[in-house]
């Protein structure tokens, strides 16, 4: 391995410590829930997500998942409570 690439993997692994450096502006996933598997979209900082749940409350257990997965590198869903 040259001496560049021990650089670059010596930078991956300092830039992984510090997950501040990172947001995210837009992503979708495939969520597999107890019952089916649902599209979660984050956009700008604005989620959605195709359950029920979601399109009643604009919040869903789905989203919450994610906003706790990737806390620090989301904005939350506006109504969501979020617990420390």
């Amino acid at each position: 391995m040259d001496s560049s690439m021990i650089g670059k993997i010596e930078k991956a692994m300092r830039y992984a410590q510090e997950p501040d450096r990172i947001t995210f502006q837009e992503f979708k996933v495939h969520f597999t829930g107890d019952h089916k598997v649902h599209m979660v979209g984050y956009h700008e900082g604005q989620w959605s997500c195709d359950c029920d749940f979601f399109a009643a409350r604009g919040v869903c257990s789905h989203v919450m998942t994610l906003e706790r997965v990737l806390r620090g590198m989301v904005e939350p869903a506006a109504t969501t409570p979020l617990p420390a």
